[in-house]
């Protein structure tokens, strides 16, 4: 198996922003230097473990957070992503989008549309769709 460093970079650069922190702001609190939280972010260097838990701990986050995408079975695939998109908005915008994803499962179901291998959607690369 082959470890996603490209998508753990992007997952901290994604939460790092989220959190309104600045890469420099992140080093300091991660007690790591700036150019490799840049390298990290854009997958020029693998991480260590210990970079890895600095990292999390500083975004207050967990480390499954971070290495979410990279297991081979993962029954909770894109919460981080749906929380990252909440987690600025409203009750009342929340409870819209719940609503509007209900409708969109519904839909999908009720129409038996499901990802085949003929209909592969990558993630990584949604515009190949």
């Amino acid at each position: 198996m082959e470890i996603n460093y490209a998508l753990i970079g992007k997952r901290i650069r994604e939460t790092r922003k989220q959190r309104g922190l600045s890469a420099e702001e992140l080093a300091e609190i991660a007690d790591l230097s700036t150019v490799y939280i840049s390298y990290i972010e854009n997958a020029k260097r693998k991480p260590s473990l210990e970079s890895l838990i600095k990292i999390s701990n500083a975004l207050e986050i967990t480390i499954d957070e971070l290495l979410y995408g990279n297991l081979l079975y993962n029954p909770t695939e894109y919460q981080t992503d749906i929380d990252l998109l909440m987690a600025d908005c409203t009750s009342t915008e929340k409870r819209y989008i719940f609503e509007v994803l209900s409708a969109i499962k519904n839909i999908l179901r009720i129409n038996d549309w499901h990802l085949s291998s003929r209909h592969n959607y990558d993630a990584d690369n949604p515009n190949d769709y």
